[in-house]
């Protein structure tokens, strides 16, 4: 089990993190998304996936509901 937290631009309301945690559950492993939301900055997103995470992998699920990662 592996569990990261990245940090998320741009999300400001529930709609926001329905968005992101649709698109991250869709990856091979994710098993459970929760979300710290800042709306008035970066928000921390919490993955726990069964396998190995790929950054790569999270940043395009990111970008594709519209939000980006912040620079680490």
């Amino acid at each position: 089990m592996t569990t990261a937290t990245y940090s998320v631009n741009g999300m400001t309301c529930g709609h926001c993190t329905s968005a992101v945690t649709e698109e991250l559950t869709k990856l091979d492993g994710v098993t459970e998304v929760t979300i710290d939301l800042n709306a008035g900055g970066t928000s921390a997103v919490h993955v726990t996936s069964a396998d190995a995470l790929d950054e790569t992998a999270v940043r395009e699920a990111v970008d594709e509901a519209g939000y980006e990662l912040a620079a680490s």
